[in-house]
């Protein structure tokens, strides 16, 4: 059965998104800081359509395998942006990422708010859940076939996956930053592990990428 591999990337102080995101900040206030080790990479880069002119070290090898064998993903809503509540039709929300997100596959978004799916070029679908994770989940194996199942976040997405032991990989990207305030991915999700252990630590001097995974 394909994996749910958790990726996401997390201030020393526990934070996965600063305070006060918005449409202009989606990220909230400092979280681009989080992310500043991954976009600094030519492996990256390329992954986004850009110049891929970026360093290689130690990261890169994290990276690529955190792409391998990925048939679908599963985000949050917040994740996946736009206002809050339902969703404007006259002016509908297309995602943060342009014409072309760099999934290019299937997209499950968790919601309250029922919409048909987002048709984008190069691969990726965008399908609307309002069902709950069991569901997103199911239609997310359907889709992967033999692959695996990328959990995206954002906190509130990944502490359901938690809470419920849903999670077979988490792959940490603990970020040399600290944001105050935001969200943190680990409320609500008690203080074990969910079945989970530390497989392997990569340090670099922009990021430490804490794997854990089933025994």
């Amino acid at each position: 059965m394909s994996k749910v591999r958790l990726k996401i990337s997390m201030s020393l102080d526990g934070y996965v998104a600063g305070p006060e995101q918005s449409v202009t900040n989606p990220l909230g206030i400092g979280g681009m800081r989080l992310h500043e080790w991954a976009f600094r990479l030519d492996v990256f880069q390329r992954m986004l359509g850009l110049s891929g002119k970026g360093a290689t070290d130690e990261s890169t090898a994290v990276v690529e395998e955190s792409f391998a064998n990925i048939g679908a993903t599963i985000m949050g809503r917040n994740m996946f942006g736009g206002h809050p509540g339902g969703w404007d039709a006259a002016d509908p929300w297309m995602g943060w990422w342009g014409d072309d997100p760099p999934y290019h596959h299937p997209v499950f978004v968790l919601t309250h708010h029922a919409r048909a799916p987002l048709v984008m070029q190069g691969g990726t679908t965008f399908h609307f859940v309002t069902d709950g994770i069991e569901s997103a989940l199911a239609q997310a194996r359907v889709a992967a076939g033999a692959r695996d199942i990328t959990l995206a976040g954002g906190a509130c997405a990944a502490q359901q996956f938690l809470r419920a032991g849903l999670v077979d990989e988490m792959e940490i990207n603990l970020a040399p930053t600290l944001l105050g305030a935001g969200e943190r991915l680990f409320d609500g999700t008690g203080d074990s592990l969910h079945g989970m252990r530390l497989v392997r630590t990569v340090a670099t001097p922009h990021v430490v990428h804490l794997k854990f995974a089933r025994s």
